[in-house]
């Protein structure tokens, strides 16, 4: 049986969409068919959203994404003012990004492998990457320990995330500077991962309440829920540029139904844009396109573009495009943080 060493020695290297003039191979795409003028369109959408100075954008991230080589995509959407807010899975932004930010990393594997042997050896694969398993127990002790210094009561996914940031900054070095969570802490973008326990925080909530019986902090889904709806009902326009789909996906579009519940006329978002391989045919709501959301009034025709690629292939694309082209230059900055600070101060 080869060694551990002997698997874990190539490192998955984060694509930086600065490198890359993307803008001239993108245009010439809209004179193409199939899913190449698919992506030119969905680029040219959110390009639009990011010069509409009334747009909210709201980043929804599903699937393996930083493990695979996206980190810094997100992190320069979060560092030049091109998203604000971001709705994830737990595995992206604890198991990956939070992962990477204590000195961790993904490293470059084959699905041609024996699984068995990598069990053996705490190795765990996403298709063709490799993870030290044992790096991810530390990753899972310390969401445990962020959790034992906070007061005992129910939080929000973004909360929490916010004091995963805050810990990044008072414990951090060299090895954060590249971090999603690190970067929206100290741009006020929130981010919410609704289904919190479904990653390494899970396993830190149950170390935390099991160590602590009697007092200690919970998730708080309903709270999640209010504050992305709060975000929806503070924004006169949004935009959500969609990778993958699950959760991220349908809490995102799910918030203008809650707003219209709470506030009569609440707008349909005015854009949107899906990176996606899922097939609709099944009728799974992660694959519902979004035509489909228009019928249960979630999001305008008007500004809308299913892209059927692989987000590896698709997003550095789309995302790259729209830099290039300075969409972000001289665009508001939202801080949408600021929007829940009485929260934050109470957890400092």
């Amino acid at each position: 049986m080869a060694g551990k060493k002997n698997y874990l020695k190539e490192v998955v290297k984060h694509i930086d969409i600065k490198e890359h003039n993307v803008v001239k191979l993108v245009d010439s795409m809209q004179h193409m068919a199939f899913s190449a003028r698919d992506l030119y369109r969905a680029a040219n959408i959110y390009e639009r959203m990011l010069h509409d100075n009334d747009c909210t954008v709201i980043l929804t991230l599903a699937g393996s994404l930083f493990s695979a080589g996206l980190k810094r995509v997100v992190f320069d959407l979060v560092n030049n003012n091109m998203v604000d807010a971001i709705v994830s899975t737990g595995a992206i932004i604890v198991d990956q990004d939070f992962f990477e930010a204590l000195g961790f990393k993904h490293y470059i594997g084959s699905p041609f492998v024996n699984d068995n042997e990598l069990r053996e050896l705490h190795i765990d694969r996403i298709y063709d990457t490799f993870i030290d398993e044992d790096e991810l127990r530390v990753c899972d002790e310390t969401t445990a320990k962020i959790f034992d210094s906070l007061e005992p009561r129910p939080y929000s996914s973004r909360e929490l995330i916010w004091n995963f940031g805050k810990y990044l900054d008072e414990n951090g070095g060299p090895k954060v500077e590249d971090s999603v969570i690190y970067a929206a802490y100290k741009n006020n973008v929130p981010i919410f991962v609704p289904a919190f326990s479904d990653c390494s925080a899970g396993f830190g909530i149950i170390m935390h309440q099991t160590n602590n019986p009697e007092k200690h902090l919970s998730f708080d889904s309903g709270k999640d829920f209010l504050e992305l709806t709060q975000i929806k009902l503070n924004s006169k326009e949004t935009g959500i540029f969609m990778i993958g789909g699950g959760v991220p996906k349908n809490f995102t579009q799910d918030i203008v139904v809650a707003a219209d519940i709470l506030q009569e006329n609440a707008p349909m978002h005015k854009y949107a844009i899906q990176i996606t391989v899922a097939d609709v045919r099944d009728g799974a709501l992660s694959s519902s396109t979004l035509k489909e959301a228009s019928s249960w009034g979630k999001v305008d025709q008007s500004y809308e573009q299913m892209v059927y690629a692989e987000a590896t292939l698709a997003m550095p694309l789309i995302a790259g495009y729209a830099y290039h082209k300075g969409a972000y230059k001289n665009r508001l900055k939202r801080e949408l943080q600021k929007l829940f600070i009485k929260e934050t101060e109470a957890v400092k």
